[in-house]
């Protein structure tokens, strides 16, 4: 059974007896409702009222919007809804997660370069007055997974690292500044994802580490954020056959689940061995790794049964709704288990004080509020991070750095792009490319510089007709190795390889040969690669003897990177927290 008088909920007689006298009054169709996290499909009055009232949800994670949309948003939601929400925002980053004009602090990845857990508190302490500001309570953060295998395509910039003492105590700062403004945290994703190297959105997903693997690791970091009081977990969609063996060890293969719909994960190694009596909420429940273990007339049900608290979004809210209920009444959710299911979720709302608040004080009024998104010197945060994570993570040419116009007066830079997917450049940070910025800021600096066109984007522009023909001569084509060293003294290929939930995130290359978008040059002219997204571009590029990790593409970071390659070996500050070599003896010569 839940304590809400223990670690994370501390309640007094007052606040239990609210807990309990709110479950008393309820009518079944509410217990049901409150079970569920609703994503909005819009911000109106209208429809927000209409959708509290038919579906009587108990928490909201919304759409990204503007920090004056959303605070009107929660402002009608909390106004209008019989027993207070949770109200999430995704504040991974920074309070960006929370509305779209939010700050920016840094993608974990880029935190843990910086090394120093003081960042990892600015950006819990810079997204929780941000999304405090605008009235949400709850952050889908800290990303707490551990990045150990470089071709995992989800997890790539949102873990701090892969050191389990390192990610603890960059999960721990992030909470203690989460807790200055009174925000919850879920911390994700349970029991751990940066192991296999597919990504639980499109697939299933298996943590395969040993129980003692995953002690020594995954469950250190979970056991050390619970003794630090962390008020939820989300739980992924991810496999751990040794422990639901451990606790079941006739498990086939066939009957494996992921942890949210797991009663071994969730209830007997979560709740039970290590003790966390906080709140648990699904990842969301469209996503591949969930709905691929059986119908979802099934996960609904299971998923409480399992564990779970709260089940992160409907697909259609009457069906699915029908479907919970329809559980309960089979039995699949007992009696017992849906009681201590509202008892987290309400214990939770009752931690944060929300049931001592009228309606409309919950949200705090907008003309104050809104005062607090975006200040400069939150702002000057990010500088800071930035200055200290760029990782010169490979460097064996002598003397290749620094780069300036007085030693490399004409460059030829080269985009690396990864996967076509359209949603590369939403997830990238989107806008102007990174290389076409950081040509800008290399001819502000002094350099003649080009940017390569290559063989596909040109056959791309020719007619339909001549489109077979030119595709034969790309492919048949070479040049002399001087039409590169006559013409340019350095090369910089300027990566983003955003996956962006596809399948790998992985350099793609060009089919063509001989051309300069392929890294075969080396040992003819000086060439750099610079990452401004994934961390693991080694392993596509193991024969460059420069490489530069910088984390994300925004254009601050793309103007310190190119001072920093300006000033040489001692501009560059960062430690890179996972093993950009991947385990490969080439990526290192």
């Amino acid at each position: 059974m839940v304590n809400l008088r223990a670690k994370p909920y501390y309640l007094d007689d007052e606040a239990i007896q609210w807990v309990e006298q709110t479950i008393a009054s309820m009518a079944l169709d509410e217990k049901i409702g409150q079970l569920f996290v609703n994503m909005g499909a819009s911000r109106t009055e209208e429809y927000l009222s209409q959708v509290l009232r038919d579906y009587k949800f108990g928490a909201v994670r919304y759409n990204p919007g503007p920090a004056v949309a959303v605070h009107e948003q929660n402002r009608i939601l909390q106004e209008n809804s019989k027993i207070p929400l949770l109200i999430a925002s995704n504040a991974e980053a920074g309070g960006n997660g929370a509305c779209t004009d939010g700050t920016y602090v840094g993608f974990p990845i880029k935190l843990g370069a910086a090394a120093d857990s003081q960042w990892a508190y600015e950006m819990g302490r810079i997204s929780g007055v941000e999304s405090s500001a605008i009235g949400c309570n709850w952050a889908f953060a800290p990303v707490v997974d551990l990045l150990l295998n470089w071709r995992n395509p989800i997890i790539s910039n949102r873990a701090f690292g892969a050191d389990p003492d390192l990610v603890l105590e960059y999960g721990k700062a992030y909470l203690r500044g989460m807790a200055e403004s009174g925000v919850a945290c879920a911390m994700k994703h349970f029991p751990g994802d940066g192991v296999d190297e597919r990504d639980h959105h499109l697939s299933s997903s298996v943590n395969s580490m040993t129980i003692e693997e995953w002690d020594a690791t995954f469950g250190k970091v979970y056991s050390g954020m619970i003794e630090a009081g962390v008020q939820s977990v989300m739980v992924g969609h991810i496999m751990m056959p040794a422990y639901q063996r451990f606790f079941s060890p006739a498990t086939k293969d066939s009957e494996l689940l992921p942890a949210s719909l797991c009663k071994e994960l969730t209830t007997d190694l979560l709740k039970g061995k290590l003790g966390f009596n906080g709140l648990v909420v699904t990842d969301a429940s469209h996503m591949v790794g969930m709905t691929c273990a059986m119908p979802r007339r099934l996960v609904l049900p299971t998923a409480i049964a399992a564990g779970c608290d709260l089940f992160l979004f409907f697909n259609d809210p009457e069906e699915d709704l029908a479907w919970m209920k329809e559980g309960y009444e089979k039995g699949i959710i007992t009696e017992a288990r849906l009681i201590e299911a509202l008892r987290a979720i309400l214990g939770t709302k009752a931690a944060l004080g929300l049931h001592k608040k009228a309606k409309k004080d919950i949200v705090e009024p907008a003309e104050t509020a809104l005062k607090r998104i975006g200040l400069p010197e939150n702002k000057a945060i990010a500088a800071q991070v930035t200055d200290q994570a760029i990782t010169l993570v490979k460097n064996t040419q002598e003397g290749i750095l620094p780069v300036t116009p007085e030693r490399y007066k004409r460059v030829l830079i080269i985009p690396v792009k990864g996967p076509m997917n359209p949603a590369a450049s939403i997830f990238g940070g989107g806008g102007t490319p990174p290389w076409e910025l950081f040509a800008e800021e290399l001819r502000k600096a002094g350099h003649d510089v080009e940017i390569f066109e290559s063989a596909i984007d040109k056959l791309l522009k020719l007619p339909e007709a001549e489109r077979a023909k030119g595709l034969m001569n790309m492919y048949a084509g070479k040049a002399p190795i001087s039409g590169l060293t006559g013409k340019y003294d350095l090369i910089i290929n300027v990566a983003q390889v955003v996956g962006g939930m596809q399948p790998v995130e992985r350099v793609s290359w060009p089919a063509s040969k001989g051309t300069p978008d392929l890294p075969w040059y080396v040992h003819e002219i000086p060439t750099i690669l610079i990452s401004f997204s994934t961390p693991f571009l080694l392993p596509d590029a193991p024969a460059v003897k420069c490489v530069i990790n910088a984390y994300d593409a925004r254009p601050a970071t793309i103007a310190a990177t190119a001072a920093k390659i300006a000033r040489g070996e001692e501009g560059f500050k960062g430690v890179s927290p996972v093993d950009v070599f991947c385990g490969f003896p080439d990526t290192r010569i």
